[in-house]
């Protein structure tokens, strides 16, 4: 089966697109090459970001932010988070922003109901893939 290189981006891939890339490798590593990067420099993942995907049995403390230059300069999918910014043109064949919300700064909960959200519209993602729903730019 094809693989397809996917990236999640947001500000400082400090929490929302760190636990995507970690859900896209835990369910789609058969199908899915993923990366995850920031548009800023920052010095860690969130703590509670690595906390609630441990609950859920995904294990994220290796991982440490990126920048958009450490990632494939061509990909098949970008997938933004809901940062409210523009995000620098990299080159793909679809793109999709998620709008969640970031869970920084408020009560571990909030975290379990994005890492929850992404959990969900991982799942879909995969599907539609798996069922060609997406529609690539050629």
């Amino acid at each position: 089966m094809e693989k397809y290189k996917v990236a999640f981006v947001c500000v400082h891939n400090s929490c929302r697109s760190q636990m995507a890339e970690g859900w896209a490798k835990e369910l789609g590593g058969d199908i899915l090459e993923a990366y995850s990067a920031g548009t800023e420099n920052y010095p860690e993942v969130k703590p509670f970001a690595v906390q609630v995907m441990e609950e859920a049995g995904v294990d994220m403390s290796g991982h440490k932010p990126k920048l958009l230059s450490d990632i494939p300069e061509e990909l098949d999918l970008l997938i933004t988070m809901g940062c409210n910014v523009q995000c620098p043109f990299v080159p793909s064949r679809y793109v999709e922003d998620w709008g969640l919300d970031d869970p920084s700064g408020g009560p571990i909960e909030d975290y379990r109901v994005t890492r929850d959200l992404i959990k969900a519209k991982m799942e879909k993602l995969i599907e539609d893939l798996k069922n060609q729903r997406i529609p690539f730019e050629h």
